[in-house]
Order: C-alpha cells, then sequence, then structure tokens
C-alpha cells in the first residue's frame, strides 16, 4: 500500500471517528483502488496509537475513553498462572530441549540453572543472562512476576490514576511476568503503548510471551541496556512521556540505580508514576528504600521440574562433564522450584506530589525518625509506615521483622516483633503501606546492620491509623 493509500485510511478514520464507530469495509469504500478491508483493518491497527483507536470485539474501532479505568468487578488479587501462558513458556522449553524437557540432562541443567540463580541473587552476584538463564529463570519468576504488578497497578486504578490510554515503559522487562500481568490486568478497551527494555536473551522469551497480546496492547521491544536506553531512540510517539515507568526485579542488578532512576524522570508524565518493585527479602528492600530517597500460585510448568528432580537417578553437571547420583534429600528437592509466593516491596514516585496516605504526626506526641539517636534505649510513642512485609520470614528463630519509615529519616528502621499481643498484633496483621500509630516502643541500635531496631514486646502497643 503505497503513502496515499494509508493517509486516506487515516483521514477517514479521522472524520468518521466523530460520528460512528469506524468500520474497515466502509473505509475501503472512500479510498483510492479500494483496498480490501483487511488491509484497512490492518493499516488501523498500526496507525490506532496515533489516532487514539482502540478496536472493538466487533472489528471495528472507536476513540478510546478518556475516563480513568474503573474496573467492573472488584479486584480480589491473583488466584492462579493463566495456563496458556503456562502453555506458551513450554513451548519454548520443548523446542530448545524437547517434549521430555524437564527430564533427564536438560533437567537437571535447568534446576542447576535455577538455583545458580537463586544464590547469586540473594549474595548479590552479577548475573548473566544467556538463553538457558532467561529459561530458567521464566520458570521460576514468570508466574510470581505476574501476580506482583497486578498488586500494586490495582493501587493506582483504585485512586483513579490510571488512564485508558497509556504509554508504558519496562526497564529491564526481564521474560515478560509484569508485562503480562499490566495485559491482563486492563481493561479490554484500555490503548496500550508498551516500551520493554531488555538486552539480554531474556528478550526472546519475552518476544515469544507477549506473541499473543489483544490488539489494543501494542508492544515494542528495545534489547539495550537500561543505562544505554533513552525514550528518543523509540519509533513513533517518542517525545511524549510515559504515563507509567516500571522498574520490576531490577534496580539491584544496577551498578548506579539512583542516577538511573533520576534519568527516566525526565521522561515521565506530570501525572505519571514510577514503579520499582523488588522481591521482600532484607537486602533488596533497604536497596530500594535508598533509591525512592535519593529520588524523593503456584504455576505447572514449576511442579513439572520439581517432580521430575525427586523421581530421576541422575542428574548432569552444570558445566556438563559429570554424572552424578541425584539427591535423595526430600526437604531439598519438594518444592525447591515451585516459586508460589508473591512477597514484594514496591515504591510508587509520582512527580504531580500525589501521596498514597495525607498525614501530618502531632510533633509533641511522635518521635521523628530523623532524631532516633536522641532516643536509644527509650521507649517512646511514633508514627510511621509499613514498608513491607516480613523480611524474616524465611529465617527459622528470627522474630518478625518489618520495615518501617516516616519519611523524615536517613537511616534505616525496623520494627522487630519480639513478643506479639492482642495489642500489638497490628504490626504483622497490617498491609503493606498501613499507617501505624507505635506506643511505648523500645529504641535499640543494631551496630552490625547499622540500623535502629524498634522493638515491639509485651509493653508496646501497635494501632493502624484509618486514612
Amino acid at each position: 500500500m503505497n503513502a496515499d493509500q494509508r493517509e486516506g485510511i487515516r483521514e477517514n478514520a479521522k472524520y468518521l471517528r466523530n460520528v460512528r464507530p469506524i468500520d474497515p469495509e466502509e473505509i475501503s469504500e472512500y479510498v483510492e483502488s479500494q483496498p480490501h478491508p483487511a488491509v484497512v483493518r490492518q493499516i488501523l491497527r498500526e496507525e490506532a496509537l496515533s489516532l487514539g483507536l482502540v478496536e472493538r470485539e466487533d472489528g471495528t474501532f472507536e476513540p478510546v475513553s478518556d475516563e480513568p479505568i474503573q474496573l467492573s468487578t472488584p479486584f480480589r488479587g491473583v488466584e492462579a498462572f493463566p495456563a496458556e501462558y503456562g502453555h506458551l513458556l513450554e513451548d519454548l522449553l520443548a523446542e530448545r530441549f524437547g517434549p521430555n524437557w524437564h527430564e533427564g540432562e536438560s533437567g537437571g541443567q535447568l534446576r542447576e540453572t535455577i538455583r545458580k540463580l537463586k544464590a547469586d541473587y540473594f549474595r548479590n552476584n552479577p548475573v548473566e543472562y544467556d538463553d538457558l538463564a532467561a529459561l530458567g529463570y521464566a520458570i521460576y519468576h514468570l508466574s510470581d512476576n505476574y501476580a506482583v504488578v497486578q498488586y500494586v497497578l490495582h493501587e493506582l486504578a483504585e485512586a483513579g490514576l490510571l488512564d485508558r490510554k497509556l504509554r508504558i515503559l519496562d526497564v529491564g522487562a526481564g521474560v515478560g511476568g509484569p508485562a503480562l500481568g499490566i495485559h491482563d490486568y486492563l481493561p479490554e478497551h484500555a490503548l496500550v503503548d508498551y516500551h520493554a527494555v531488555e538486552p539480554s536473551a531474556a528478550a526472546d522469551v519475552f518476544d515469544h510471551m507477549l506473541s499473543d497480546a489483544r490488539p489494543n496492547f501494542h508492544t515494542e521491544l528495545h534489547r539495550e541496556t537500561a543505562e544505554e536506553f533513552t525514550p528518543e531512540s523509540g519509533e513513533g510517539d517518542e517525545n511524549k512521556p510515559f504515563d507509567l515507568i516500571l522498574f520490576a526485579n531490577v534496580l539491584n542488578e544496577l551498578d548506579d540505580p539512583e542516577s538511573v532512576v533520576m534519568r527516566y524522570l525526565d521522561s515521565l508524565a506530570d501525572d505519571g508514576s514510577l514503579l520499582a518493585v523488588e522481591p521482600a527479602d532484607r537486602e533488596t528492600s533497604i536497596g530500594l528504600r535508598r533509591v525512592e530517597r535519593a529520588v524523593a500460585d503456584e504455576a505447572e510448568f514449576q511442579r513439572k521440574l520439581d517432580e521430575a528432580a525427586r523421581g530421576s537417578e541422575s542428574t548432569s553437571d552444570p558445566g556438563g562433564a559429570n554424572e552424578r547420583e541425584a539427591t535423595s534429600n526430600p526437604e531439598r528437592d519438594s518444592g525447591e522450584f515451585v516459586n508460589a509466593d508473591v512477597q514484594f516491596s514496591y515504591a510508587l514516585l509520582r512527580p504531580d506530589g500525589e501521596r498514597r496516605v495525607e498525614f501530618t504526626a502531632d510533633p509533641d506526641r511522635s518521635a521523628k525518625m530523623a532524631e532516633m539517636e536522641r532516643h536509644v534505649t527509650q521507649r517512646i510513642d511514633l508514627v510511621a509506615v509499613k514498608l513491607s512485609h516480613n523480611l524474616a520470614a524465611d529465617e527459622d528463630g528470627r522474630n518478625p521483622l518489618f520495615k518501617v519509615s516516616d519519611g523524615s529519616e536517613s537511616v534505616d528502621h525496623f520494627a522487630v516483633l519480639t513478643n506479639e499481643t492482642a495489642l500489638n498484633s497490628d504490626l504483622r496483621t497490617a498491609d503493606y503501606g498501613d499507617l501505624l500509630h507505635f506506643e511505648q516502643v523500645l529504641v535499640l541500635w543494631n551496630d552490625d546492620e547499622e540500623a535502629y531496631n524498634l522493638v515491639v514486646d509485651e509493653d508496646t502497643v501497635v494501632d493502624r491509623i484509618p486514612v
């Protein structure tokens, strides 16, 4: 199709959009040489972002609504990873290793890859994502990344901060878990311009997983690093700011995350949101808060790999040089490759000053964390936001530990629940982001962690503050 015909389709669509739904068959009659309706439909899909059009189920097009997203049914969380995405991932695995990818040598390689990824991640070692590592990461993390982003996105939607026309930048997009989660959370008539930045072999998995995205969810993949990519390197509406910039499980892998986030803030719309998500372990949770201050269900493909580990008699050495007897330790094998937990830390930053909680504590009744040094070994009252799930959940014998903040501090503060009572149980049961009032909490300095511990014991009262 030549440029004149394309422009003819655009001009007719601009006219009809203000009159009635745009029917490709009708437009084909008005354009020189009367191109086939299927050709017109394809052109309208390609031009949908610039024209602001969404495709309807009946094959016609209409202008995207200017109203914020309002969900027709309540969001009840993510109960399961969609089977169709599991099948897409298994297609990749079967293409790479054959239909019995979870067994024998390939299954052993994948399990060793996942073990190494987990070990490197928790030791803060650099990770190189070749094709094997990308597939291992997808097996273990695709489903939880899919879920996590929906919980955070829902917070924006509840506050009326998500428009139906969205330009999204996913920095360090990985294998596509967050993209799939956003795709499924947003209504079908949302018009999404989704840019994914991913330099590694994970980009190939992303491309495959998003291959069946609905017509109104437009994706563009940029195979560059977060440090190298600039929004101007995209095509089309490259000068428009982004409504949502997402860093999902990537800041902990950057050499200088603060400067990278600051640079991307320049590409955020005035009423947009920058979302940073990290796992809820203590190390990454602390790192996420540093960045924030600097800039102001189980899946079948996991079960297959896990069960094959327990049923196999031998697995391959990760280097491919040796064979060894499979371990018979059920504590190691059972569930080792099944990741059904949805635990995360996140930060939402907005240039317009919109706040999740509008609250000012009484300085005469609540201590400020910025002045905590003067209160060490004393019992005090204070107000703080709960900023993590239990960071000691996987460590036997440790008291529950929660990151808390009042926004004034430059040193980390953790609430330690040493003796739970009916009067302080709100610390454990409160949701991420809830505002809490602490009464008679004991302040201690932790030399090992260079942080303040707020000890919540039988003498402490913790109450949620309704906002």
